[in-house]
């Protein structure tokens, strides 16, 4: 099982439209196999910033889904309404 970490900072005035493009993704995500769990997370100090955590099966269900019609159309457009890249870190159980 893989878990990617994925940190937003968003900005000003952009948090409602980035939370509605969300939901589709989470929701064809969900539903992609490998996908063991799909999930957005909003700071609890810093409301700006919205976090992704996701559980995967392996590294190949990861390459499906980044390479899904949803991922390619949706992630370009969040990239724009957040501060900088985002932060990204992929995990393995030890």
């Amino acid at each position: 099982m893989i878990k990617i970490v994925s940190k937003n900072v968003i900005k000003d005035g952009q948090k409602d439209t980035f939370i509605q493009l969300t939901k589709e993704l989470i929701e064809k995500s969900r539903q992609e196999a490998g996908c063991i769990s799909y999930h957005l997370l909003q700071d609890i100090n810093n409301c700006s910033v919205l976090t992704f955590i996701e559980e995967w099966q392996d590294q190949k269900a990861i390459e499906i889904h980044n390479n899904s019609e949803h991922f390619k159309r949706i992630i370009p457009l969040l990239a724009d309404l957040r501060i900088g890249k985002s932060e990204l870190n992929l995990y393995k159980e030890i």
